[in-house]
């Protein structure tokens, strides 16, 4: 199945989290959607809480279903926690980061810029959005790009960035300076479950 690009809003009710990881999208009404979304809910199967828990991060970090078992299947080879991994290696993509720095407003905003060859990794060019960005690179914005109108409206409304980055705003470019702890990402995601669904 190719990746989702139907509305987000949509995707966050359904499974009750901000897949937009700013609340918005469940600020006015939060509950499913559809002609019974505000009626009482089923109760859910061990299984169907851990795809739940899949379709949470995967539709956050805007992947499909064969790319995200691509990264799960990594994670599992990396030492460590497998969940854990799998999260530090999502963070650790391009897009996201490119998002994280404030370059886009959203993470599928940050794929378009990515997508469209705004963004450059150590001074040079790259184009895909699931490069994986690793603890030192430099992540800039090209010289012809310094003055693009969605890069300028993103970065006047950031506010903050996560620890694990640093930005120079007059160069506007920022440094991945190390893979995130768990405890800066969202708490509200239980990647134990994901491990459960792809083990099961």
């Amino acid at each position: 199945m190719a990746r989702y690009t139907g509305p987000a809003y949509k995707k966050s009710r359904r499974l009750g989290f901000s897949t937009l990881e700013n609340g918005k999208d469940l600020a006015r009404r939060p509950y499913a959607p559809g002609q019974h979304g505000s009626d009482r809910r089923r109760k859910v199967s061990e299984y169907g809480l851990q795809l739940q828990e899949k379709q949470k991060v995967r539709f956050t970090y805007g992947l499909n279903e064969k790319q995200f078992k691509k990264v799960f299947e990594k994670a599992a080879k990396m030492k460590g926690m497998t969940g854990e991994n799998l999260l530090k290696l999502l963070e650790s993509r391009l897009d996201n980061l490119v998002y994280r720095l404030g370059l886009a407003k959203t993470r599928r905003a940050s794929r378009q810029v990515v997508n469209h060859g705004h963004i450059a990794v150590n001074g040079i060019k790259v184009d895909i959005p699931s490069y994986q960005v690793k603890p030192g690179d430099i992540i800039s914005v090209i010289e012809n790009s310094q003055e693009h109108k969605a890069i300028r409206e993103a970065l006047e409304a950031t506010l903050n960035r996560p620890a694990f980055i640093t930005f120079d705003d007059k160069k506007l470019s920022g440094t991945f300076v190390r893979l995130p702890d768990r405890s800066e990402l969202n708490q509200e995601i239980n990647e134990a479950l994901i491990v459960e669904y792809y083990n099961r």
